[in-house]
């Protein structure tokens, strides 16, 4: 009797083993399936770009197809191998000065970035760098990403505002986290009151890397008028090569808004890939042109050149 109890307890675990190794893999199966739903498939140095299209009263225009585009790289028309309009999940960098001139403008601009977190798709990866003299991670050591409201709370009022503005550091540092993220698109929002003052990234490195990349940025400059500092070009910069856009608020009040209309406009952006030629330059100029029939004329956004490097395969994309 002991032995066929035994033989019975023993095939009990067997099955529970194996229902529980198919309850696995059924779970791994459909997290893969859900993974190919948010990947542009990349292959051998993809450039892959984000598209904005406007038309002629600044509203959205959704529901073009890969045959409405035209991409050029130095001049030449480039075959659209990759090409998508729906809202992809991207991992995203909040990017947020946390300077000693930033202390009484802390509260409203940290309820912006939450009100951009949670206006974002809520597949994205988000991180947060704080930069004051110098650039660090908000999230815990463990956590390089995440789309828990609170916990991103916690990570964007991590610190005091003191001390002088690291900015080409904390974008330097945001890079590098994007490139760990799993999502083919990358962003950055950078939210900042001055200029760099103490870094040891210099801006001609950090532009260089920021074309390599091909990371879409925004930027947002809450400037004092009296700050001898304050450096509205970088921010310029940054967002036009990039694809992305400058907003100056002129009041804490706007900046709330302009978050949001950030995350409407990354939910909303084409994207569209190609495989550009080893041959050339290593600079590339970048256009893209829209038009439909029956459609005035379609204003399009997005970065103006990046720099081509042999080694880079899979540009644009992790």
């Amino acid at each position: 009797m002991k032995r066929r109890r035994d033989v019975y307890l023993v095939g009990v675990l067997l099955i529970a083993c194996c229902a529980a190794v198919g309850w696995d893999q059924e779970n791994a199966a459909s997290k893969n399936k859900d993974d190919e739903n948010y990947t542009i498939r990349t292959t051998s140095r993809l450039v892959l770009l984000d598209v904005s299209v406007k038309d002629a009263k600044g509203g959205y225009v959704s529901g073009l197809a890969k045959d409405n585009f035209t991409v050029y790289e130095n001049g030449k028309a480039q075959e659209i191998s990759q090409f998508a309009d729906a809202d992809i999940p991207v991992t995203v960098g909040l990017v947020v000065d946390e300077s000693g001139s930033m202390r009484p403008k802390r509260r409203d601009v940290i309820t912006a970035a939450l009100e951009f977190v949670e206006a974002s798709n809520p597949h994205d990866e988000i991180f947060v760098v704080n930069f004051n003299e110098r650039a660090r991670r908000g999230l815990p050591d463990l956590v390089p990403f995440s789309d828990n409201v609170e916990l991103l709370r916690s990570a964007l009022w991590q610190g005091e505002p003191e001390g002088r503005t690291a900015l080409y550091d904390a974008v330097e540092m945001s890079l590098h986290q994007l490139g760990m993220g799993r999502r083919d698109k990358k962003t950055l929002v950078v939210i900042s009151d001055g200029g760099d003052n103490i870094s040891t990234h210099k801006q001609p490195e950090v532009m260089h890397d920021v074309l390599t990349s091909l990371t879409t940025i925004y930027t947002i400059g809450i400037f004092d008028e009296d700050d001898p500092e304050r450096n509205p070009a970088v921010l310029e910069r940054l967002a036009h090569v990039s694809g992305g856009v400058a907003y100056f608020p002129k009041s804490l009040d706007e900046v709330a808004p302009v978050c949001r209309q950030i995350a409407k406009d990354i939910r909303t952006r084409y994207t569209i890939g190609y495989i550009p030629t080893s041959e050339g330059k290593p600079d590339r100029r970048i256009k893209v042109v829209a038009s439909a029939p029956n459609r005035e004329k379609l204003i399009v956004r997005t970065r103006t050149n990046y720099l081509f490097t042999p080694e880079s395969e899979g540009v644009g994309s992790k």
